[in-house]
């Protein structure tokens, strides 16, 4: 399937002819804005010379005042497109009208690697996914392949047993396959590369989901309509709608995801074209290339220890991919395709540690042969948006020492001189200073204004988010709690980067998808107990210069100061429920909701109402179902690597049966119960044995299971589907 003859240049239907003048115009633009900022900065710093803190300052300013200005450059430009209505520049005008028909669509496989998931979220997402394809008429083009790299025994036993009922209830084997790795090396990227390996020549496209992901039918024929139409493309990355946030946060951050997103995501589009970016999962990629060419280099070193394999492996690969001269595109107006949010402040942090060491770690890859400038720029905006924080709270610092000094000494900062841009304008320092404040909120806000002004004078939109009231009043609490959060943010990444700096490795631990019903007050703490101290302590500093300058701080220390309650607040899926009772941060997908948000959420409540096991073996619950059910004890047997001339069980593993029978499974720690698992011969016979021991000899637990299993296997089954 590899194309013997890979495009020398990027040509796309003529949308690329001017995408050198647009990316010169866009960034043209933000470096005059930039520049200009900085030349009133060091104007307002320039009273009786530059001493050694105030250059300090001014250097740290110019990337910080840099990454405000590309926001709000995007935004703007992006509002201006939306306003046309006419995009020459998306991939989605290649779309026909029409949808494909069947026939004329590739195989395309849909690859989903999980690890230690909520089994009933990923498998009722693959079930919606499913039957929206067999709904619209698409199945026969698409295989969907669940790829495990579990390393909790219950999990992994949850996920086999889901994928043969999943498979029983939808008529799907043959078109959904499970596949668990007995090594997981090099974690997602590695999954991805172990199923292409295996599988990946026979498709000619792949489209890669995360465990949260969900998407329609319509949306995946669409993308791979699209692919055909545009020969070039080797990755399309869609842009996600979050939903099912149930907490403070979560609808939070879905609200201003949907709201704001399309300024900043048309406004992206505009400068990158077909230059964009992967963010690994809900994107379809050109099998051959990818192959071909993405494979992963391996570093040398890595900021953070922890092996040599990228944490984040998108970036890279899309750099890869434009590097074959293949293009990587966002298809931002597609729609259909959506995935969850972290569910509290603290769950967020937790991916963002990931995402930070990842991102760092690309800083090895800036000056790579072959590699593009925007794929350069790519990789040093992914850097810079972790690094700003800690620029940012060593620029507050500076500025707090700088004004100890000044009052120390008995003299207070002379705005009111008159030199340089000052005098050229005949405005004081003083009121120069106040301006490049005001300019530095207004850039800010005005992305989020515009988006709302955009939202509010579009009927179907305007109702959609529950109406204009309702825009105007989440508008408002949504940029008050981000005010909030801002130095709560800046504080975890400046940590982050700290640590990783200094070798600290980052664990790679499942996902956060759901918060439950009560607030993790304990984790809250730990995690807000060192913000806390900082603000209060930086509060005190700043009343004993000066009152003024207490209440200058004021935003970044009552964030800080207020950070345990805040992010505790918003952890609430109490408050997140009475908010949308009342309309409030709603979002389209929950007003007019699709028939597959529908349909995942309402069998999801089902499951958890009817199949939830009883607490007490609710730890074993897989390994229970493997060693009791014939049916499934087979069935895994089948689906791990067996030797083809059995041999009798080794000491170890003779020793493990044992004490799983005569103690029961909490005996077992988990790489151990995951060595039984992992051998076809001993999961067989203590199937045998557990069934054929007097009961005296098993443990009570197992009894207590034998009698639940037995209850279990005499209820009717209800049909819980539809």
């Amino acid at each position: 399937m590899t194309n013997p003859n890979p495009p020398t240049k990027v040509v796309n239907l003529g949308r690329l002819r001017h995408s050198g003048t647009r990316q010169a115009f866009f960034f043209t633009v933000v470096l005059t804005l930039t520049g200009l900022a900085t030349w009133v900065m060091a104007d307002i710093l320039w009273r009786g010379g530059l001493d050694g803190i105030e250059i300090a300052m001014l250097i740290l300013f110019v990337p910080l005042f840099g990454m405000v200005t590309l926001g709000f450059t995007q935004a703007v430009f992006g509002f201006f497109i939306l306003l046309r209505r006419k995009n020459p520049c998306s991939i989605s005008r290649t779309l026909p009208d029409a949808l494909p028909e069947m026939a004329t669509l590739p195989a395309t496989a849909i690859a989903i690697p999980i690890y230690n998931e909520d089994v009933s979220r990923v498998y009722e997402g693959i079930r919606t996914i499913y039957l929206d394809l067999v709904r619209t008429g698409f199945i026969e083009r698409f295989d969907i392949f669940i790829l495990s790299d579990s390393n909790n025994p219950n999990k992994w036993i949850e996920e086999e047993v889901a994928w043969i009922d999943l498979c029983k209830q939808v008529k799907g084997f043959g078109r959904i396959f499970y596949r668990k790795r007995n090594i997981a090396l090099n974690r997602k990227s590695g999954n991805i590369s172990d199923f292409l390996r295996r599988w990946g020549r026979k498709y000619r496209y792949m489209v890669v989901l995360d465990a949260d992901s969900l998407m329609e039918g319509n949306t995946l024929a669409r993308m791979v309509q699209m692919m055909e139409a545009n020969p070039t493309a080797g990755i399309i990355q869609t842009v996600p709608s979050p939903i099912q946030g149930h907490t403070f946060f979560a609808r939070l951050m879905q609200f201003s995801g949907v709201l704001y997103g399309p300024v900043f995501q048309a406004g992206l589009n505009y400068w990158q074209a077909g230059s964009g970016n992967f963010w690994g999962h809900n994107a379809i990629i050109r099998v051959a290339p990818f192959i071909d060419h993405c494979a992963l280099p391996t570093l040398r070193a890595s900021p953070g220890g922890g092996g040599s394999r990228f944490m984040s492996h998108d970036y890279v690969e899309a750099a890869l991919m434009r590097r074959a001269n293949y293009e990587v595109w966002m298809a931002y107006e597609l729609g259909g395709s959506y995935e969850n949010l972290p569910p509290t402040l603290v769950d967020h942090a937790c991916r963002d540690r990931r995402w930070c060491r990842g991102n760092l770690q690309h800083s090895w890859l800036l000056s790579a042969k072959g590699f593009r400038s925007i794929n350069r720029l790519h990789l040093a905006l992914g850097i810079l948006s972790y690094l700003a924080s800690p620029l940012w709270f060593i620029f507050m610092i500076l500025g707090t020492i700088q004004c100890q000094l000044y009052w120390a000494a008995g003299a207070p900062p002379r705005f009111d001189s008159d030199i340089g841009l000052s005098s050229f304008l005949d405005i004081g320092g003083g009121r120069l200073a106040l301006i490049l404040f005001i300019v530095t909120i207004v850039m800010l806000t005005l992305p989020k204004v515009l988006a709302v002004l955009l939202t509010i004078f579009n009927r179907r939109r305007r109702v959609a988010f529950g109406g204009r009231i309702q825009v105007l009043i989440g508008f408002l609490l949504e940029h008050f709690f981000s005010v909030l959060m801002a130095p709560i943010q800046m504080c975890f990444n400046t940590r982050f980067v700290t640590e990783i700096m200094m070798g600290r490795d980052v664990p790679w631990n499942p996902q956060s998808r759901d918060a439950g019903n009560s607030v993790d007050w304990g984790g809250i703490f730990r995690a807000h107990a060192g913000q806390t101290a900082i603000g209060v302590i930086w509060a005190m500093v700043a009343l004993r210069i000066n009152p003024a300058f207490f209440w200058w701080l004021s935003p970044v220390t009552f964030g800080l100061m207020g950070s345990i309650p805040i992010s505790a607040l918003l952890s609430m899926p109490a408050v997140g429920s009475r908010l949308r009772r009342m309309k409030l941060f709603l979002i389209p997908a929950e007003s007019h909701p699709p028939s597959v948000v529908t349909h995942l959420e309402k069998n999801i409540e089902a499951i958890r109402r009817h199949l939830t096991p009883q607490d007490w073996i609710a730890p074993h619950y897989g390994l229970m179902q493997v060693l009791l059910d014939p049916y499934l004890n087979a069935a895994h047997g089948s689906l791990i690597r067996q030797r083809r001339t059995p041999r009798p069980l080794n000491r170890y593993l003779r020793d493990l049966t044992d004490r799983l029978l005569t103690k029961g499974p909490g005996d077992l720690n988990r790489r151990e119960q995951m060595a039984l698992l992992l051998n076809a011969q001993a999961v067989a016979e203590l199937h045998d044995r557990i069934w054929q021991l007097p009961e005296a000899q098993l443990s009570p637990w197992w009894k207590l299971a034998m009698r639940h299993y037995n209850i279990l296997t005499d209820r009717p089954q209800t049909a819980l589907y539809r």
